[in-house]
């Protein structure tokens, strides 16, 4: 079964590929992310922490969509196919002269939180986040590669060398795996600072000098909370000399002060301190925001009562610009939210199923060719991160080459209804 044309090889990782391709059908372009290992049954590529997040958490105007997962069952290759987007974060400042503008900033930063507040809210943690996972085209901003995810509520500990050192969180550096959800926001307080500053905050040579350069700025922990993480640290004995360290505001000088308020808190030592998604998504930072999407929803139901659903309005679905989603957003949102179990789309995945949030973990109940590359593929600090699937698209026809005549060919099994209900490994993985 013909069913693309490759264009271009974007880019390459350990465990995957990214290619370019065209949709013979439609003429449509799409990403393909093409597995380098194989699988020997449907049931283990359902059982594809990746494929099950995915699935689980769209629709969603900030999570990349899945259009079509391919499987060849005679050769064990299997593909995903998503959308294509313009370029990543990565992309978007590197080489960069001249500070993006403040209201593009905010627009991309309140979309990357609606994500996390939206995978955290269904119980999925990412464990990745940097801005070569962070896709954008125009305006709007997706969240992409769940190839490390895990769920909120499966059991410590944790692989230990997980995410991207630049982004890694104090407790994923000192414990040996103790670690939740709250390692995605000190990640996203590292893009913030980067997408503001256009450089790294923390670009650690190895892990010793990561945690150097975290303390020489955010300053060491209190004696307390470093005697907690030594309790978790059998790898490791470490005692650090007290300092206050020198904070990001000279770093950042030409940023508003609740820009470099909400950075500050996204970036506590202690997770019991960081700021979740939802508080984050409420801070003044992003006031005008919020302003925006209680109008824009008045608007589109005249007969509401002017409040949007969940806190203070901030629980919209997120689109182009963080505006409040479609009906037919709310309305699968509320399907989803119905859901008592984490079975999607005919896969039920023990890793990822569990308790809906807020039943505990301390997480607040819901109330033009710069395109797609795989992460670790441009920058040597990416080399701490595995990119955890690849694509080999389809039985025999495409070999690795750019011969953009080559025919994709999927010769297997087709999972379709993805799209109806979109779609892994420790370390890293692959930008979709």
């Amino acid at each position: 079964m013909h069913k693309y044309r490759l264009v271009a090889k974007k880019g390459e990782g350990t465990f995957s590929e990214v290619l370019k391709a065209q949709c013979i059908k439609n003429g449509k372009y799409v990403a393909i992310k093409c597995m380098k290992n194989h699988f020997d049954s449907l049931d283990q590529v359902n059982n594809l922490r990746e494929i099950q997040a995915l699935r689980r958490l769209s629709p969603h105007g900030n999570i990349i969509k899945l259009l079509e997962v391919l499987y060849d069952q005679p050769t064990g290759r299997l593909a995903l196919v998503f959308e294509l987007m313009d370029m990543n974060i990565y992309e978007l400042i590197r080489g960069r002269r001249h500070y993006l503008a403040e209201d593009r900033v905010k627009t991309y930063m309140y979309q990357l939180i609606k994500s996390m507040d939206h995978m955290h809210r269904n119980g999925i943690f990412h464990r990745d986040i940097k801005p070569e996972n962070i896709l954008i085209m125009d305006d709007c901003l997706k969240l992409a590669d769940f190839g490390s995810c895990r769920g909120i509520y499966s059991k410590q500990p944790y692989t230990e060398y997980i995410s991207t050192r630049w982004y890694r969180a104090p407790e994923c550096l000192l414990t040996d795996g103790y670690y939740n959800y709250k390692m995605d926001m000190w990640g996203v307080g590292c893009v913030f600072f980067e997408i503001v500053s256009l450089f790294p905050l923390f670009p650690g040579t190895n892990e010793l000098d990561q945690i150097q350069k975290i303390h020489n700025i955010i300053g060491t922990p209190s004696a307390e909370l470093l005697g907690k993480m030594k309790q978790r640290s059998a790898h490791m004995d470490f005692n650090f000399p007290q300092k206050s360290g020198t904070g990001i505001e000279k770093l950042i000088s030409h940023a508003p002060p609740e820009c470099v308020d909400l950075i500050n808190k996204l970036l506590a030592y202690n997770p019991d301190d960081r700021l979740s998604a939802r508080q984050a998504l409420r801070h003044p930072y992003f006031r005008e925001i919020r302003e925006m999407e209680k109008r824009q929803y008045a608007l589109m139901n005249p007969k509401a009562d002017g409040t949007l659903s969940g806190s203070g309005g901030d629980d919209s679905r997120a689109g182009h610009h963080g505006s409040a989603a479609t009906s037919s957003d709310a309305r699968s949102d509320r399907t989803r939210r119905s859901r008592a179990s984490a079975s999607v789309a005919s896969a039920s995945v023990p890793s990822i199923a569990g308790k809906g949030i807020g039943d505990g973990g301390g997480y607040e109940p819901a109330g033009g060719h710069r395109r797609l590359q795989v992460a670790g593929s441009h920058r040597s600090h990416a080399a701490a991160s595995s990119v955890h699937s690849g694509y080999h698209a389809g039985a025999s026809s495409y070999h690795g080459g750019s011969d953009a005549s080559s025919i994709i060919s999927a010769g297997g099994i087709s999972l379709g209804g993805v799209s109806a209900a979109r779609s892994g490994g420790d370390g890293g993985g692959g930008a979709a």
